[in-house]
């Protein structure tokens, strides 16, 4: 199924959308629960404000992103980037 331009509200409950390619598209204020995304890849997308939680995020690789204001359980991830980058200038493995 091909949606293209104009605007178009979707439902999915129970169905199989893997090898689905979104390009260009606002999926602003959408939720998704009990989602598999498993290998799935997210490149240039705008994820201000984005809520993660009770996720498997195991072997999950984020890079070149702005991280300004993100947080890992409540922690800064800039703060914890820096308190690493120090420990490692400091030498310890």
């Amino acid at each position: 199924m091909d949606m293209i331009t104009g605007k178009h509200r979707l439902s999915a409950t129970n169905a199989d959308l893997s090898g689905s390619r979104f390009d260009d598209v606002n999926i602003s204020g959408s939720v998704l629960h009990n989602v598999n995304m498993s290998g799935m890849r997210v490149d240039e997308a705008n994820l201000a404000g984005v809520h993660v939680s009770s996720a498997n995020l195991a072997g999950a690789r984020i890079f070149g992103c702005r991280l300004e204001g993100m947080t890992i359980n409540g922690l800064l991830v800039t703060d914890l980037l820096a308190a690493y980058e120090n420990t490692k200038a400091k030498g310890a493995p």
